[in-house]
């Protein structure tokens, strides 16, 4: 089967496409025929293996533990372990697995969740990694109806998932973005829309609830100064952080400051769970969110996917399909 591989860190130059033998499932895993790949800012960090921290946390030193690129996947169960009895080989599964930018994966039963109804292959692979993580934002936020939320990045990859999640809980959002992604924003249901490019949204003197940061690139000062007394501000990711720390130094701060603030401030390090996948499918179905996809590419195109997602251009979630 073709996969993208990579030996070594680099930019996307280093990633190959090759042919490398299709695996098989273990007793409580599935096989699965990749239809599409989502692309996600985790991903253009693993190629380049920025930030140097993230390789102390196991992902390989000097290139990835993991060959083949890729996580977020969605396709069509070709062969399940002995120990698998509630999926059939057919059935559209959705989930997260290293190895998704190829032809097939070996997946962990517990990672892979039905397709709900209405979906489309590329729509569904934009969901794993992305929507939980907006998920476990907007509930570690403790989001509910009538708050004040503000959303930075919010037209991104998990930034798009979290305006229409917090909306879906009845906030009241506030989306920050660049100023032709305003609209976009406005459509997800958000009350008001901030280009960031010409206005800064923590200098406007407004209180926020909650604060889900996906951006990154804000001092903690700042976030903090315009976040109710008793709000919660939750920092996913963060992209100013240098090579070595990343936005982990940022997340630290806020570890410590929570010690004796009233405010609730974390950093979200997302894990990826099947009930998290269980219950964006059930939402999905009543209409809570839809993924937007900013661009489609083929296998043979997957550097400039991942270049894509690298300069923080994309409009919602960009996918491969091998």
């Amino acid at each position: 089967m073709r996969a993208v591989v990579q030996d070594a860190y680099g930019t996307t130059a280093s990633l190959r496409i090759e042919r490398v033998p299709v695996p098989s499932p273990g007793a409580g895993d599935v096989l699965v025929r990749v239809e599409a790949a989502g692309i996600d800012a985790g991903t253009w960090h693993l190629t380049t293996g920025r930030p140097y921290l993230m390789r102390l946390m196991g992902f390989g030193m000097r290139g990835p533990s993991a060959r083949v690129r890729g996580a977020a996947f969605a396709g069509v169960v070709e062969a399940v372990g002995s120990e698998v009895a509630d999926l059939r080989v057919g059935d559209a599964v959705f989930g997260s697995a290293a190895g998704a930018l190829a032809e097939r994966v070996i997946a962990p039963r517990a990672a892979v969740a039905p397709i709900p109804a209405g979906l489309s292959f590329p729509e569904a692979a934009a969901i794993p990694i992305s929507a939980v993580t907006a998920l476990q934002a907007v509930t570690a936020a403790q989001v509910e109806a009538g708050d004040r939320v503000l959303v930075l990045g919010a037209a991104g990859g998990v930034g798009h998932f979290a305006v229409q999640l917090a909306v879906a809980r009845g906030a009241e959002v506030t989306g920050v973005c660049t100023g032709p992604k305003t609209a976009l924003v406005l459509e997800l249901g958000a009350a008001d829309a901030i280009d960031y490019t010409t206005t800064d949204a923590l200098a406007l003197g407004r209180v926020w609830d909650a604060i889900i940061d996906t951006a990154g690139n804000r001092p903690l000062r700042a976030l903090r100064g315009s976040l109710a007394p008793e709000g919660a501000l939750v920092l996913v990711g963060g992209e100013n952080g240098g090579g070595i720390l990343g936005g982990m130094e940022r997340i630290a701060g806020a570890g410590l400051a929570n010690l004796t603030a009233r405010q609730s401030l974390s950093g979200l390090m997302a894990r990826e769970r099947q009930e998290d996948l269980v219950e964006l499918a059930r939402l999905s179905a009543e209409g809570a969110f839809r993924p937007v996809i900013d661009t489609v590419y083929p296998l043979e195109r997957t550097a400039e996917a991942i270049d894509h997602i690298g300069a923080g251009r994309a409009r919602g979630k960009v996918v491969v399909v091998p």
